[in-house]
């Protein structure tokens, strides 16, 4: 897994990430979801450092094996602002001024927040399966809440979901080691086995529920825009257009440069399941290639 890559750990905002890293040329920065660590991208990571990328894919600070911050009442350690700020140091500390981000899942919205945040360092981004978290919370419905439920329970703290899930992780979590590669479910599986990555995980949906779209609701009302080109590409297994149609439409109001996009035929873990067709839309973006669906029109 990650052939020719380098795995240390790195300093970020007072939190350590571990990190993988490898290739040249112009810096893609690749940031996992809940519940994975940065090895589901091992499918990804190679095919982009042949075509001539550098490729930096770290654990977000809580998860796998970065380290995770003591908690507070607010959530705070566990913003995607906080997450955003440890990616900036680490592209920085590897020599990387400006690149190319690609997030999926809770990582589209630690992605999302570098790009409002940082503007001058982000040179793209890419959205994989995401809406941003506040208008996500926004439009929520009885749809959201059946499909989405997760995110209540994780989120909420009279009845802490830690414990129940600690009780049985592999059944929780339920992921298929054919699918993930091998060498990526152990990694998976060592980290949803250990109670401090399982709360931490909870803390980023409690950060989500309160400080994260507090975040996104003041950007809106300053009318503050994503100002590098925004790509959003959703898998067909999932159930973005069944909760919002089209996608495209509600990143509109967050682009400020350029937005196009176009779903994936994958299921939810596109980067495991769906890793050519992800790189082959991700270059052709990057390099103004065939076209996508564009809000508005095609291009």
């Amino acid at each position: 897994m990650f052939e020719g890559f380098t795995l240390s750990d790195r300093e970020g905002e007072g939190v350590r990430l571990r990190v993988r890293h490898g290739g040249a040329g112009p810096a893609v920065l690749l940031l996992h979801g809940h519940p994975r660590t940065h090895a589901t991208w091992h499918r990804v990571a190679p095919l982009l450092t042949a075509a001539g990328h550098t490729v930096v894919c770290p654990d977000l600070r809580g998860y796998g094996g970065s380290s995770k911050p003591v908690t507070d009442a607010e959530h705070l350690p566990y913003a995607k602002r906080a997450m955003a700020g440890d990616c900036l140091k680490l592209m920085r500390s590897l020599g990387h001024e400006q690149f190319a981000v690609v997030g999926h899942d809770r990582g589209a919205y630690v992605a999302t927040r570098l790009a409002l945040d940082h503007p001058e360092a982000v040179r793209s981004l890419t959205v994989l399966d995401a809406v941003p978290i506040g208008e996500a919370l926004n439009r929520c419905d009885a749809r959201f809440a059946a499909s989405w439920w997760h995110w209540f329970f994780l989120g909420q703290t009279d009845k802490p979901a830690e414990r129940i899930i600690n009780a049985d992780p592999d059944a929780w979590y339920r992921a298929d080691p054919q699918t993930m590669g091998a060498e990526a479910y152990e990694d998976y599986r060592r980290a949803i086995h250990d109670p401090a990555t399982v709360h931490a995980m909870c803390e980023d949906y409690r950060a989500g529920l309160g400080v994260d779209r507090r975040h996104d609701e003041e950007d809106r009302r300053v009318g503050r825009r994503v100002r590098c080109p925004l790509q959003v590409l959703w898998a067909t297994g999932d159930d973005m257009v069944d909760l919002y149609g089209d996608v495209l439409s509600v990143w509109h109001e967050w682009a400020g440069a350029g937005l196009e996009g176009a779903p994936i035929t994958s299921g939810h873990h596109i980067a495991e399941e769906a890793p050519g067709e992800l790189v082959a839309a991700l270059r052709d973006f990057w390099n103004g290639g065939r076209p996508q669906a564009r809000h508005g029109g095609t291009r």
